[in-house]
């Protein structure tokens, strides 16, 4: 590895973990003043909570899966809907599909995110219906906390909608910067031509190990993915199972906490199912 390709994976990560933390606080600083608001929209609509999710999760964004995860850690949002959220989102997949001017590959981005759509909600709604206990109990909890939080900060407007915004934004980012960093550097250090002819190799396996590379939790991966499919090595059907399955950064905000350690594994089994059991279905029916 050059110093010029060390230097470019640094430079790289500083920017994608600027985007996460600019994205987090203007988010979390709009949230600051509607957080009551949110919930108890969120608890009146939660039979289709999921399809909010999956909404949110269609915006090109990386930032998008880390703010969801936050708040499935704080108990704003059901494991279905961050499902939801998981399955729909893809980083910035699609701007890079659709900056490749290619039209063929251009048209195939409306239904990508369609089914990716369909999905992630479908998916999200059968969890909350199998996690329908745990998810009132969760609710209930959130707006005790809430009330907890609003009455120690009623006289502190500067703390709640600004200071305490930036401290979790600015932990969210060094946390981001990290993983990006070490990410960076493995992906650098084997090369993504390894990873292309590897895959050109295997046809076959293509929506297996494009799954597999969806779960790097890295921007980087949903533009390989992206990069692959433009260029002809991957099917569409394999560009599926690898963006239906990439959560970006947000798994590892997940994993981070040690109280949602049990429903990540869960979250992160389903979502790799999903993705690879709709690769190969899709596979079958384009014929690969």
């Amino acid at each position: 590895m050059t110093w010029d390709l060390a230097l470019e994976i640094i430079l790289d990560s500083l920017k994608d973990s600027a985007l996460v933390f600019a994205f987090v606080f203007v988010v979390h600083f709009i949230l600051s003043f509607i957080d009551n608001k949110l919930a108890n929209f969120l608890v009146k609509r939660k039979k289709i909570a999921p399809l909010f999710g999956s909404l949110f999760g269609l915006i090109p964004q990386c930032g998008t899966s880390v703010l969801a995860a936050d708040l499935y850690i704080k108990k704003y949002i059901t494991i279905g809907t961050i499902t939801a959220v998981f399955l729909s989102c893809s980083d910035e997949a699609f701007i890079a599909i659709l900056a490749s001017g290619i039209p063929e590959k251009m048209l195939m981005v409306l239904p990508l995110i369609g089914i990716k759509f369909s999905i992630g909600f479908v998916t999200g709604f059968l969890f909350d219906l199998i996690f329908s206990k745990q998810k009132v109990e969760e609710v209930e909890h959130v707006e005790e906390e809430h009330e907890c939080h609003e009455h120690h900060h009623e006289n502190n407007k500067w703390h709640k909608h600004l200071i305490h915004p930036l401290i979790h934004s600015l932990q969210i980012f060094g946390y981001v910067l990290v993983i990006n960093l070490i990410l960076g550097f493995i992906i650098g250090f084997v090369g993504e031509d390894n990873f292309k002819s590897f895959i050109q190799m295997n046809k076959y396996l293509t929506p297996l190990f494009s799954s597999i590379i969806g779960l790097i939790p890295n921007c980087a991966s949903s533009l390989l993915i992206s990069e692959l499919f433009v260029e002809g090595s991957l099917s569409f059907g394999a560009l599926l199972s690898g963006l239906l399955v990439n959560a970006g950064l947000g798994m590892m905000v997940l994993l981070k906490n040690k109280s949602s350690a049990k429903s990540v594994l869960i979250i992160l089994g389903v979502c790799f199912v999903v993705a690879v059991a709709s690769g190969y279905i899709t596979c079958l029916i384009s014929g690969f």
